[in-house]
Order: C-alpha cells, then sequence, then structure tokens
C-alpha cells in the first residue's frame, strides 16, 4: 500500500476537522493568563493549570454573553470546541460561552444586582400589593413536572378546593428559564385570568436557582399587576425574585397556604352570619305580626258593621224614648180627660158633653195621626240610615259587580297595579266567593 503525502495545509486541515469531530462541545477547567482583547473585540487567551496550557479564543459575538470582565488570573470554566488554527498549527479552543468558577462569581453577580435593583426602589415595600382575601382564580407558574406544583396543588386542594388554578408551566432552569418565566408573568398580566400569581419551584444549588436571579425576570415581578407570591427553593434560599415579590414564601407549600384561607374558618364564620340572620329575621317577623295584630283590632273597630251595630242600638234607644213618650203623652190625655168627665158630671152641660166629647174625639184622632205620623217617620228615617250604611258597606259594594283583591303572601288589599309583581298570588272576593289567581302580565295605566 503507497504511502499518502499531505501538504501541511492538508495536514492541519484534516487535523482541524478530527479535532472537532471529537470535541465538538467540551468544558475545560483553568486559569486565564496571556490575556489579549484587541480593537476587533475578540478575546485571545492562556488556559492552563499546574502541568499544561492551551491557546483560546473568544469571537465578539459570544463575548458580549459574558457576566463577567475577564482578567488574568481567572479561575474560568470554558465551553469551547477543541480547534486548530491552520496557518500557524496552533491547537486551540474556539469558546462558545465563558464563566467564573465556583458559586463565588454567581454571588458576586447576586450581589451587584441585588444593590442595583434596590437603589432603584424594587424593594420598597411601599410598592408591594396586597394579596386578595379570597382570590377567583390561582396562577402558578413552575415546572409542570416538578414537586413544587404537586406540593401546591396539594395545600390548595386542603384549604380551598373551590378555588380554581391556573398553571402556567416553564423551564426553572437553563439558559431559557428566564425567558419563558418573564413571558408567563406578561401573558398572566395580559389575559387576566387570575387575581394572584405563585411563582415557584423546588430546591438547588445557587446556579439551579439562577433564572429566579435574573433581572429580566425581577422586572417583570416588579411590573406585574398581579400580586406575586415568590416560593424559589428551600428556606434557606433567598433569590432577586423574594425580593422583588409582593410575598416572599419559605417554600411552595408556604405559598399556597399564603394564598388562601382555611375554607372551614370560612365555612364557620358563615354558619354563624347565618344563625345571626335567621335571628334577626324572627325578630322582625314577630314585630311585624305585632304590628299586623294591632292593626287588625284597629280596623275592626272602625268597620262598616261596627258602625251598623252602633247606630241599630241608637235607633233603638230612640223607638223606646218615642214609645214612653207616647205612653207619658197618653197619661196626661186620660188624666186630662177623667178630670173634664168628672167636671162633667158635676155641671152637667149635655151640650158641653156632646161639644167636648166630639172634640175629644177629634184630638183623640189627631193624637193618634200624630203618632202613626211620628212613628212613620222615625222608621222613614230609620230606614235611610240602613240604606246609608248598606251603600258605604264593602258588602254592598261586591253586590253592585265590584271586587276586592288583596295580595296571598301579606293580606295587603291592592289599590295599584304598582304592588304586583309577575308570578305574584291574589284572592279576589266577589259578592260569592273568593279567586286566587297568579300574575302572567302587569299593564300600567
Amino acid at each position: 500500500m503507497q504511502d499518502t503525502v499531505y501538504s501541511v495545509s492538508q495536514l492541519n486541515r484534516e487535523a482541524k476537522r478530527l479535532l472537532a469531530t471529537h470535541f465538538l462541545n467540551v468544558q475545560v477547567a483553568g486559569e486565564i493568563s496571556n490575556l489579549s482583547i484587541p480593537a476587533s473585540g475578540h478575546i485571545y487567551f492562556t488556559l492552563k493549570d499546574s502541568q499544561a496550557q492551551i491557546r483560546c479564543a473568544m469571537f465578539k459575538g459570544q463575548q458580549q454573553r459574558l457576566r463577567f470582565k475577564p482578567s488574568n488570573g481567572n479561575q474560568v470554566i470554558a465551553t469551547a470546541q477543541v480547534s486548530l488554527y491552520e496557518p500557524r498549527g496552533d491547537y486551540q479552543l474556539v469558546v462558545d460561552h465563558l464563566e467564573e468558577a465556583g458559586d463565588g462569581a454567581l454571588r458576586l453577580a447576586f450581589e451587584k444586582l441585588k444593590a442595583k435593583l434596590l437603589q432603584e426602589g424594587l424593594f420598597d415595600q411601599q410598592r408591594k400589593q396586597a394579596l386578595p382575601l379570597i382570590p377567583k382564580q390561582i396562577g402558578v407558574i413552575t415546572s409542570a413536572t416538578g414537586a413544587a406544583i404537586h406540593d401546591i396543588l396539594t395545600v390548595l386542594k386542603r384549604r380551598f378546593p373551590a378555588i380554581p388554578v391556573l398553571i402556567y408551566p416553564v423551564a426553572v432552569q437553563g439558559e431559557t428559564a428566564k425567558f419563558e418565566i418573564t413571558q408567563a408573568l406578561a401573558t398572566a398580566n395580559q389575559h387576566k385570568q387570575v387575581d394572584v400569581i405563585i411563582l415557584a419551584r423546588g430546591g438547588g444549588s445557587l446556579e439551579d436557582l439562577w433564572a429566579f436571579n435574573e433581572e429580566i425576570v425581577a422586572r417583570a415581578i416588579a411590573a406585574s399587576e398581579i400580586p406575586v407570591i415568590s416560593a424559589v427553593g428551600h428556606e434557606v434560599d433567598v433569590t432577586i425574585a423574594d425580593f422583588v415579590a409582593d410575598l416572599r414564601a419559605a417554600t411552595p407549600s408556604a405559598a399556597a397556604e399564603h394564598a388562601v384561607p382555611h375554607q372551614e374558618a370560612w365555612l364557620n364564620a358563615f354558619d354563624a352570619l347565618e344563625k345571626q340572620l335567621s335571628q334577626l329575621i324572627q325578630r322582625r317577623l314577630l314585630q311585624h305580626q305585632q304590628q299586623l295584630a294591632w292593626l287588625d283590632k284597629a280596623l275592626q273597630q272602625q268597620h262598616p258593621g261596627q258602625k251598623l251595630q252602633r247606630n241599630a242600638q241608637r235607633l233603638d234607644e230612640f223607638e223606646q224614648r218615642i214609645n214612653q213618650a207616647i205612653q207619658h203623652k197618653l197619661r196626661d190625655c186620660q188624666q186630662q180627660l177623667a178630670i173634664g168627665h168628672h167636671q162633667l158630671k158635676q155641671w152637667q152641660p149635655s151640650q158641653q158633653i156632646n161639644s167636648h166629647q166630639q172634640q175629644l174625639s177629634y184630638l183623640q184622632q189627631r193624637l193618634e195621626r200624630s203618632i202613626e205620623l211620628k212613628i212613620s217617620r222615625l222608621k222613614t228615617r230609620q230606614a235611610a240610615i240602613s240604606q246609608t250604611l248598606h251603600a258605604v258597606s264593602p258588602l254592598a259594594t261586591l253586590e253592585r259587580g265590584y271586587a276586592i283583591s288583596q295580595r296571598q303572601d301579606n293580606q295587603q288589599i291592592i289599590k295599584s297595579s304598582q304592588q304586583l309583581s309577575i308570578n305574584d298570588l291574589m284572592l279576589t272576593r266577589f259578592a260569592q266567593g273568593q279567586v286566587l289567581s297568579e300574575v302572567k302580565e302587569i299593564i300600567h295605566d
């Protein structure tokens, strides 16, 4: 087999291809040295440890995403592609992402952003919103598969299962997490389907929780018109989201307890209110019953039948007085007649006797006619009074074709269609019998 002869360019190209194929995306830890940042904006440096070193290049597009300013001596972790610079044959790393090694860098970025937002007033207590007493619907922004959503739903179901929950599933870790969380907050505020939001995830390292320390997430929470409860990590974990949120909960379960009251306490309060309302209604009913009894008694005293009875009694008194007057008059006449008869016997004037007898007969007739006329007038007056009383009696009104209607529920006399509503029951009384009817239509003249 004949040996293949490579040119230098061909060899370097093949070596570059092999390195890129086998080491497409690696992470390398080391110390930065020989740092160079030319006017092009690219970064060139050497990554070394105690035994070896390798050249590195980070182009301008990737350099703009750095969270820190690289300097010689920084311990870093480089995410890169192993490559080869063909013109010189230099083995190198083409760095895509660079971060400081350990939590120290993240903690430094955390404190820097915390100080910035604190100075802007995003942590001020005056700007925090109060949570609704009983939310109509609760929004939960978290991972759809994490333990946090299970804990939240369990607590909500136990405390107040009637309140619906709307879940906004998002990534809670990784490069896209901050954008998904920000978009979920914007969507919730745009649709306004919930009136409190729980932003939650389970515990983890500072790097795991970093999405909740991003400035874009903090500003989205501050801009939310809906109150936000932050429940990120365990009780010892603190994030920027906790400071900006309207309320910080130690755990997702604690956030659910803050979001809703315990329904048992409300049910007990409702029972107490129901008892108070029932007692109030009973007192009002008793007062109205007493007032109704008083009005009924007053009405009975003014009833036409009562007046008729009183007038009938007065008529009987008048009749008795007339009879007594007649009897008294008759006795007087008889006495006068006896006296005249006695005188007549003494004088015995025959003509005078006849004349007096005629006059006596005439006077007796006049007296009888006067008595009969008086009695007739009294009877006529009695009949007129009776007829007048009958005319003003409700029963006479009914006999003339009228009717009296009253509400079935409270026996109130109906004088206007304004007193009635559709489907009301009313009792109508005629001269003979009564009718119970239901209102189907009301025509207001």
